[in-house]
């Protein structure tokens, strides 16, 4: 080792001589003139060697770098400034003032004066760097860099390095008495001044290029044009924080996305990369099935596997090929897209990273400095405060790199969820219906919501990884170096507590698990009450569903406690492990060896060592389970993406050979593969231009027919062809949450006279007029406030408007009543309507329209039994003629006049239109049913229509007059919104919500808590005070006497701490649990006893929300923030204790720091708060938005919209990004602040120590500013866990919001509960009954007063809106009266309880819903009847075939929504349900409409039969259903127009007459 440092000795010397000539002077001289003297002072030569090379060396190293990046990277030009005018004048200038010191030693050799080569080299390398720098400012403004960072480095390097000789120049100066080197004088304070003004130059900004988007955006983000110092330390976010501190931030006052984070940047560039997987994975599979078979099969499916071009082989062959050669396909993995697209801009944040882990440990050996300093006597005071400035700008530095680390970090995760979004978006437009099938339409928004937000958790920890084993090296080197072998009994303890760790994660991981399928269910459950709220209410089931809520909440919570108790443990762990780790090195150091002893030096530099290791080792295992968790997300995220895709080509469309415009030549459909197929050896050709109708019983195909059509269905053989666009009317149809207007255009343009025709056709026009905004009302979602037959129409209107060539319509007239059917079907739909001309393929059960059509197409079992004209298909006598005459024979009447004219001697047969049903074989989902909608996009080939549909439009007398006159009406219409808007709460949180947390967590358990964190942070800095005495012995020599004591004593406080800790985890934990059962509780309670208007206006998602994420916040996030909380807010108190206590000086600084302290978290705090909530606020339309989608991607692919929606979802995510990304600068802002201030803290803990260092001892140096090392962490943290209180409490607030809305009368009045068998007559009255939607609505039902007497049979009819619906809402008081009242049986219904009078009435709804559970439970939910009762109730329901044909009998699996039942058999079940709670008031409500005729003949039987001595109210359709009825009621704008028996109504030639014969049941 000596020999080594004689060499580099020798070698310095012989350098200094040569280069500088001057005389070698012994390094104690150079000491003597440097370090002991109180004028410090370098020596020349190394002012002119290293001080003055090393900005040249940074600037020539970085240049060629930058200089690349500059060329690929160009911003467009900069206009020459003032400000560039000078710099490069300065630059040149410098360039000449170097080189004049160049030349003048030239001179100088002229003269005889020979200089050494250092003068020589140092103003000639200078000079050319002048150069250098001077191109690179020109060069930045052509390639439009506005400020410059490497240069701003490069200047403030060259002015640091110049202070030195600045000085230095005057001391000389001002100890001789003249200045001996006069130019070169001049020339340096010249250089310094011109240095100095190119670094205040470099501060500001140039002006933005020209021709970029900053000047063209509205709203830019001044990152893009903030200078280098701004970004460093994000002071570009101020103005924004100042705004959001002065008003709360508004979604008009956010920053627009910059362009490379905004989703047309992202999705791509991953799109990309998992195709590239997809091809590559693909060729492998093909090439190992290659090596077994000669040639793959041919594919027959028509569907992609997993993604573009077309699979070699079927899946199950390759699992065939592949388990002979024992190996598995390889999945195309989707981290490896991942890493592909956003590794590279993520290793940046690693680089820095790399830095920052570095300098973390220059801080603890300046702090063993300063305490040796404070040992030595009469050392000079500026090497004090050199460390304590040393230590501010290390800590400075770290804090700014660490900043920009985590910034990058951030960014790529918010970059890696836009993109997972946007991927998992396009996929769900197009996968299978059996892709679909396995998984709903919640786990999907699960991926989106959940699986994305752990990646982007994920990626801000993920340095971690290889950082944390790098920084736990580094810390043993060092702590080795101090304490030797010793330290090995610390590691020891960490090892030991790793396994203790790993095992609580693991165990956590599980339980979380274990949390996440309960929470899952939980909201499945929810959603489902939320979807049937009416039903529920309506059948008085709440309680039921309550209960079934409860008891999964109830496991729910119950993993919560085993989580809480398995947290308490790893928090002791985590705040003990420094602690026992110093404890059994300390106690191994003094015990080992007598000779060791443990001084202040040692102890506090080990244990700010030890404190570094903390985060490491505790950061380990989280990342790793983090890590687990995404990698679980991981493989959903890829499942889903790789399921199949449908085959755009299933379909051709290209197909122009024929004069068919629709072609199907022996087509064999199936829903999935392995599913047997639905149609077998179809065969259909449908000509240009004809009507093509499609009958047959329930479940026979008709819908599936369709469904293949669009190419929805899996192809199994066979060819279909379409000609031209297709325009398609769901069964039940689809509305978007959007103004009517949009749901009719559907992102056509608007066209006045096209638009008006449309409503004309539809029968949409009166309704308008009912609607409070005119066709710019609101739709809410799915259509809720329009009727079914509104639905219908405004569905058929989007299908008349997008004008394509062939037509496919699902029973679009089964959800409107006879009139307008008939209305439909001749100004539309049949020979005469504005539709005549183009193919149109309709499925129906309207008898009555058959003659009319082209074609009729009779299918039956999934086959087509026969196929022809009307005429025909009579002659054939086959199962047509048989289908007829059961249901025609009976009422054939003569048909109006115009229709005679039009079809000689044919005979109509009644109006029977109204039929909705499901074609489907029972066990298939339902196709178009709303949540499984995941079907296929179908590219549209549109056909320039217009010229023909101005004919045909003009033909059917669309007079331009007729039009023009509503809108003028419609002006003065006031918009009114349905939904309201979420409203974001503004301002600060009030106290009172923390107050209601504390009470729902408990009064006494509160002030409990808080008293047992204090006693732990006694504990704490009492074991380190003690170790401060402790060390204090080494300097008066006591060490030997009483170690045994010493180690004793700080093992008792250590370990009281850590048992303290845990006693306050538990006990916060449970105070927690407690609230949020509570609040839990009080949610479900209230929303379940919420009126039904509520649910009209709030969509279910904003419900939905409450229930999950907040609930989850409430659960899961707030304990972990109130636990940080305290902790931190313990830690800065004590910190602050233990420096005043040891400087108490230092409390001057107290007061400013904690102003300041204060000042910028009320900045950030009222920022940041407002920041999340825009940004919850707008998250969920992303979700929304998407299940509507999901619901409606048939609809969406037969129109292919497919592009515009995927647009809209991507605006969706950039909207939410544009207040997720404030939010992330937000926090770095805040850091690199509070940091500051806890940086000034180390500084002026370090200040006072050297200030006081006569009179302190150095174990209390040691103890102060070690404290203050630590207490940056804690501030920052303190700061984010008051943001993330006030973020996370706001749960509480919007939860307290949902549970305290007006709630409907109670369910149960004790003293007005009616006798137990009441109604027994089942009489009905109204006197004078008036009631209304909402506060501030119309009167839908006025004054009316009826008397009905137990047993009638009252049927009730009018048009849509009339208020049919309402009168039974009414009886089951869904509404209250706004004057008047109802008496059933003398009892005022008004008066009881709603429980008591809804579990008396019994209702068979419009919309058949069913809850997910077994059949069982469907029909009788409380378990009140037994088995007999409820098979007998299938039995009379015609449900008992198909229930007792199923293996699980009862207890078969419903699913969502009752999706595997078609809608006929669910309308059946709801029957059944009547049947069981058999009542004295029956109330059918449209009940008929999704049946066909035999079904319905059925029901209406049992009706008659099983309900004969009750009292029934019909709403009816089919006039024909109530013909025999006791009397008929006929409303008309909501007042009683007749009512009297169906013959004396027919005769009195009124309304019901006019009705009666539109449906020719009357001449």
């Amino acid at each position: 080792m000596e020999l080594v440092w004689d060499e580099l000795d020798r070698r310095y010397s012989q350098f200094i001589t040569r280069w500088c000539a001057l005389p070698w002077k012994y390094p104690n001289q150079v000491a003597n003139q440097t370090l002991h003297t109180d004028r410090p002072d370098l020596t020349e030569c190394f002012q002119l060697s290293v001080l003055s090379w090393l900005p040249c060396i940074y600037l020539w190293a970085v240049s060629p770098i930058y200089l690349f990046y500059l060329k690929r990277n160009n911003r467009g030009y900069i206009m020459v400034s003032i400000m560039n005018r000078f710099k490069t004048v300065f630059g040149l200038l410098l360039w000449i003032v170097c080189w004049t010191d160049l030349f003048y030693t030239f001179h100088q050799l002229r003269q005889g004066h020979s200089q050494p080569p250092i003068y020589f080299v140092t103003p000639l390398v200078l000079g050319m760097t002048m150069l250098l720098a001077t191109f690179l400012i020109q060069f930045e403004r052509l390639r439009g860099v506005q400020s410059s960072g490497v240069l701003f480095i490069f200047w403030f390097l060259s002015v640091l390095c110049a202070i030195v000789p600045f000085r230095s120049k005057i001391l000389q100066a001002s100890n001789q008495s003249e200045v001996t080197d006069k130019l070169r004088f001049t020339t340096f304070y010249f250089y310094f001044s011109l240095v100095a003004c190119e670094l205040i130059f470099c501060c500001f900004n140039e002006k933005p290029p020209l021709f970029s988007n900053v000047v063209t955006d509205p709203n830019p983000c001044p990152e893009t044009t903030a200078g280098f110092l701004s970004t460093m330390t994000f002071w570009w976010f101020t103005s924004m924080a100042i705004k959001g501190y002065k008003m709360p931030l508004e979604a008009k006052d956010l920053w627009s996305l910059k362009e490379r984070d905004s989703s047309k940047v992202m999705v791509p560039k991953l799109l990309k990369e998992w195709e590239k997987e997809q091809t590559k994975a693909k060729s492998e599979q093909n090439l190992s099935s290659q090596a077994v078979y000669s040639k793959p099969l041919p594919s027959t499916t028509n569907h992609i596997t997993g993604g573009r071009g077309e699979g070699e082989s079927s899946p199950e062959e390759v699992e065939v090929l592949l388990s002979n050669q024992k190996a598995a396909p390889r999945q195309p993995s989707f981290l490896r897209a991942l890493v592909k697209a956003f590794g590279p801009y993520f290793l940046i944040g690693s680089a820095y990273k790399l830095l920052q882990d570095v300098i973390t440990f220059v801080n603890p050996q300046l702090l063993r400095m300063l305490i040796s300093f404070t040992k030595q006597k009469g050392v000079p005071d500026w090497w004090g405060y050199a460390l304590a400035f040393l230590m501010f700008f290390t800590a400075l530095l770290q804090t700014l790199i660490l900043h920009h680390h985590f910034h990058y970090c951030f960014v790529t995760g918010m970059n890696v969820r836009t993109a997972i979004i946007g991927a998992i978006y396009r996929k769900a437009l197009v996968i299978t219906n059996a892709a679909k099938r396995s998984s709903t339409v919640g786990e999907v928004v699960n991926l989106m919501s959940v699986d994305a937000q752990r990646f982007m958790d994920l990626t801000t920890f993920l340095n971690m990884l290889w950082s944390a084993p790098l920084q736990i090296m580094l810390a043993l080197y060092f702590l080795w170096q101090n304490l030797g072998p010793s330290v090995l009994a610390g590691v020891a303890v960490m090892i030991m507590l790793i396994p203790f760790n790993a095992v609580i994660a693991m165990k956590t991981r599980t339980y979380q698990v274990e949390q996440m399928q309960y929470k899952d269910s939980r909201i499945k459950l929810m959603n489902e009450i939320l979807n049937g709220i009416k039903v529920l209410k309506l059948y008085a089931w709440e309680n039921s569903f309550k209960e079934k809520v409860l008891a999964i909440r109830q496991k729910e919570l119950n993993v919560l406690r085993k989580t809480a108790y398995l947290g308490a443990l790893s928090t002791m762990a985590w705040t003990s492990a420094p602690f026992l780790v110093a404890l059994t090195t300390f106690a191994v150091y003094v015990t080992v060896d007598e000779n060791n002893i443990l001084d202040a030096e040692k102890a506090f530099v080990s244990l700010s060592l030890f404190n570094i290791l903390r985060f490491p080792l505790n950061m380990l295992p989280q990342v790793i389970s983090s890590i687990v968790q995404a990698s679980v997300s991981l493989k959903r995220i890829q499942g889903f993406l790789s399921h199949d895709e449908l085959d755009p080509n299933s379909v051709d469309r290209k197909n122009t050979a024929t004069e068919f415009s629709v072609t199907v030549v022996n087509g064999k459909f199936t829903w999935a593969k392995e599913d047997h197929p639905v149609l077998h050896s179809i065969n259909v050709m449908v000509p240009q231009g004809s009507l093509l109708a499609v009958v047959g019983h329930v479940g026979c195909g008709k819908s599936s027919l369709i469904s293949a059509l669009l190419g929805e269905m899996e192809k199994v053989e066979g060819e279909v062809s379409i000609r031209g666009s297709v325009a398609y009317v769901p069964q039940q149809a689809w509305i978007q949450n959007a103004t009517l207007r949009d749901n009719i255009l559907f992102g056509k343009p608007y066209n006045e006279q096209k638009y008006r025709c449309v409503l004309e056709a539809c029968a949409l026009t009166p309704d308008l007029e009912v609607l409070p905004g005119g066709d710019m009302t609101e739709i809410g979602e799915k259509g809720i406030n329009l009727s079914g037959g509104q639905r219908q129409r405004v569905s058929l209107a989007r299908a008349l408007y997008s004008d394509t060539d062939v037509y496919l319509l699902d029973d679009p007239l089964s959800a409107v009543d006879a009139h307008v059917s008939k209305h439909i079907f001749d100004n539309l739909i049949g020979p005469e309507g504005v539709l005549n001309g183009k193919t149109r393929i309709l499925v129906t059960h309207g008898i009555s329209f058959l003659p009319q059509v082209d074609n009729i197409m009779v299918m039956v079992d999934g086959r087509v039994s026969e196929m022809g004209s009307y005429q025909e298909l009579l002659k054939q006598n086959g199962a047509f003629a048989e289908f007829l005459r059961n249901y025609a024979l009976e009422d054939i009447v003569e048909e109006d006049e115009a229709i005679e004219e039009l079809i000689e001697d044919e005979e109509l047969f009644p109006e029977d239109a109204l039929s909705n049903h499901t074609d489907m074989v029972d066990n298939e989902p339902v196709i178009n049913e709303a949540k499984r909608n995941f079907i296929r996009q179908i590219s549209i080939i549109s056909t320039d229509g217009d010229n023909q549909r101005c004919r045909s439009v003009r033909r059917h007398g669309c007079s331009q007059k007729k039009h023009s006159e509503p809108q003028e009406k419609r002006k003065p219409h006031e918009m009114e919104k349905l939904i309201q808007t979420e409203t974001a709460e503004t301002g600060r949180v009030k106290t009172k919500v923390y107050l209601e947390y504390a009470k729902a967590v408990g009064p006494l358990l509160s002030v409990l808590i808080c008293f047992l964190y204090g006693c732990q942070s006694a504990a704490a800095i009492g074991a380190n005070i003690w170790l401060s005495q402790w060390t204090n012995d080494a300097s008066r020599n006591q060490t030997k006497q009483n170690v045994h004591m010493r180690v004793g004593v700080y093992a008792a406080l250590g370990i009281a701490q850590g048992i303290l800790v845990m006693i306050s985890s538990f006990t916060l934990a449970m105070g927690n649990i407690g609230a949020a059962r509570k609040l839990h509780y009080n949610l479900l309670t209230n929303k379940l006893h919420t009126p039904q208007s509520f649910f009209d206006t709030t969509p279910i998602g904003r419900i939905i929300n409450r229930f999950s994420k907040d609930i989850y916040v409430i659960d899961e996030s707030l304990p972990a923030t109130v636990l940080m909380f305290l902790g931190t807010l313990f830690v800065s108190l004590s910190t602050m204790i233990v420096i005043v206590s040891s400087t108490p000086i230092f409390a001057v600084v107290i007061a400013p720091l904690a102003f300041i302290y204060v000042f910028v978290q009320r900045f950030y705090v009222a920022t940041s708060r407002q920041l999340k909530r825009l940004e919850s606020v707008s998250r969920s339309p992303i979700y929304s938005h998407f299940s509507e989608t999901i619901t409606g991607s048939s609809v969406i692919r037969a129109y292919g919209r497919h592009s515009a929606f995927v647009l809209m979802s991507d605006m969706k995510v950039d909207e939410n990004q544009k207040s997720y990304y404030p939010g992330i600068v937000s926090n770095r802002w805040l850091g690199v602040r509070i940091e500051f201030i806890g940086n000034c803290i180390v500084l002026f803990a370090a200040l006072f120590a050297v200030t006081g260092k006569e009179n302190l001892n150095p174990g209390l140096v040691g103890l102060s500013v070690s404290y203050a090392l630590q207490v940056t962490m804690s501030l920052n943290w303190m700061v984010r866990m008051t943001s993330d209180l006030e973020s996370n409490i706001v749960a509480v607030e919007r939860v307290k919001e949902y549970s305290e809305t007006k709630t409907e009368a109670p369910w149960e009045v004790e003293d007005k509960k009616p006798p137990l068998e009441w109604p027994m007559e089942g009489n009905v009255q109204f006197h004078d009954y008036s009631v209304r939607y909402r506060e501030g609505l119309d009167l839908v039902l006025k004054n009316l007063t009826l008397s009905i007497k137990g047993g009638e049979k009252i049927g009730i009819v009018g048009r849509t809106g009339a208020g049919k619906s309402s009168m039974t809402l009414c009886l089951f008081r869904l509404l209250e009266a706004a004057a008047g009242e109802i008496t059933i049986d003398e009892v005022k219904i008004a008066e009881i309880g709603l429980h008591d009078l809804r579990s008396k009435l019994t209702i068979i709804p419009q919309e058949p819903v069913l809850f997910s559970g077994t059949l069982r439970m469907n029909l009788d939910p409380f378990e009140q009847c037994s088995d007999e009762e409820v098979w007998k109730a299938l039995e009379h329901s015609h449900l008992q075939r198909f229930v007792s044909n199923h293996p699980a009998k009862l207890e078969m699996e419903c699913s969502e929504g009752g999706e595997n039942l078609s809608v006929g058999q669910r309308q059946l079940v709801c029957l059944a349900r009547a049947l069981l709670r058999k009542t004295r008031i029956l109330v059918l409500d449209e009940a008929t409409a999704a049946i066909d005729l035999e079904t319905d003949d059925l029901i209406q039987s049992t009706i008659r039969t099983q309900f004969e001595d009750c009292t029934v109210f019909t709403i009816a359709h089919r006039l024909n259903t109530i013909m025999d009825y006791t009397r008929v009621l006929v409303l008309d704008k909501g007042q009683v127009a007749e009512f009297d028996t169906p013959t004396n109504l027919i005769s009195q030639r009124g309304i019901f007459y006019s009705m009666a014969k539109d449906a020719g049941l009357a001449q």
